[in-house]
C-alpha cells in the first residue's frame, strides 16, 4: 500500500496507545492520530476530493475512537484504522450518491482541468486527473493501485465482481493514460 507504513518500533507504540486510548487515555489517542493524520487525509483527498477531505479524517478518528473496543490487535493498528476509514469513506461517498445526482461524464471531464504549468504544459496534474475520473473507476484505480487492495478485496468491499473491479481498473487507467500523455 502506498504511503508510510509504520516502523515495528511505531507499530508496537501504536499497539500500546490503541490499548491506553480504548481506556480513555485521551494523550494515547493524539498520538496515534499524529502518526497516522496524514495518510488518512491523503486516502481521503484520492477517494473523495479536496473539498472533504479534512471533514472526512476527522469523522475517521472519531469513529476510529467510539470503535477502539473492537481493536483486537491482529494486526497493525495502521492497518485497522485504515479499514476504518475505507468502510466510511465508502459510505459516506454512497450515501452522496442518493443525496444528488453526480455527472459521471465521459473523457470531456478533462478539458477543464488546469495542466500543471512548467516543462510538460500539457501534462496534467495526476491527482486532479484521478479526482475527475468517474465515480466506479476512481474508487477501484484508488484502492488497487494507489492503496495497493487486491481485486477480491475490492469486490468485497464494494459489493461488484472481481471481474467489474478489473474492468473499472482498465478503463481509469486508460483513462488517466489518455489524458495525462498528451
Amino acid at each position: 500500500m502506498l504511503g508510510t507504513e509504520p516502523n515495528s518500533t511505531t507499530a508496537g507504540g501504536d499497539h500500546a496507545d490503541a490499548v491506553l486510548a480504548a481506556g480513555g487515555d485521551v494523550r494515547a489517542f493524539e498520538r496515534l492520530y499524529r502518526n497516522h493524520c496524514g495518510r488518512v487525509q491523503a486516502l481521503a483527498r484520492r477517494m473523495m476530493g479536496q473539498d472533504d477531505a479534512s471533514d472526512l479524517t476527522q469523522e475517521v478518528f472519531v469513529r476510529a475512537w467510539q470503535k477502539l473496543g473492537s481493536f483486537r490487535g491482529e494486526s497493525a493498528f495502521g492497518t485497522w484504522l485504515h479499514r476504518v476509514a475505507v468502510n466510511l469513506i465508502l459510505t459516506r461517498r454512497a450515501s452522496a450518491r442518493t443525496e444528488r445526482e453526480r455527472t459521471q461524464g465521459g473523457d470531456e471531464v478533462f478539458e477543464t482541468i488546469p495542466a500543471r504549468p512548467g516543462q510538460h504544459e500539457q501534462r496534467m496534474d495526476f491527482e486532479a486527473a484521478i479526482v475527475h475520473l468517474p465515480e466506479g473507476a476512481r474508487q477501484i484505480f484508488v484502492l488497487h493501485d494507489v492503496e495497493g487492495y487486491k481485486h477480491e478485496e475490492i469486490a468485497d468491499l464494494l459489493g461488484v465482481t472481481s471481474g467489474t473491479s478489473k474492468a473499472q481498473l482498465h478503463r481509469a487507467r486508460m483513462i488517466l493514460r489518455k489524458h495525462l500523455h498528451r
